[in-house]
């Protein structure tokens, strides 16, 4: 059998960014599907885009449905894409 052309890389699992006007989260793709659907609407103030979850500020929002949403994401990532045994 072939070896794969390409070799497995690191990446972020969950991606944060702070800047002058929002606070972004790069989190997994499909996040505002039905599983996640009620974390969304306690989660308070956000917009969606395309993988990314937008903040005004964290004072807006309900901390733990952020935590949540954010395990869900980790959790979703490493059960699409396991990581070989080392």
């Amino acid at each position: 059998m072939a070896e794969p052309k390409t070799k497995p890389t690191d990446v972020a699992v969950v991606g944060f960014a702070s800047g002058k006007r929002q606070i972004t989260l790069y989190l997994a793709p499909g996040f505002e599907g039905d599983a996640t659907r009620e974390l969304l609407a306690r989660l308070g103030k956000h917009r969606t885009g395309k993988g990314c979850l937008y903040l005004k500020r964290l004072s807006d929002v309900d901390t733990e449905a952020l935590e949540e949403l954010v395990r869900w994401s980790v959790a979703e990532i490493r059960r699409r894409y396991p990581q070989p045994e080392a």
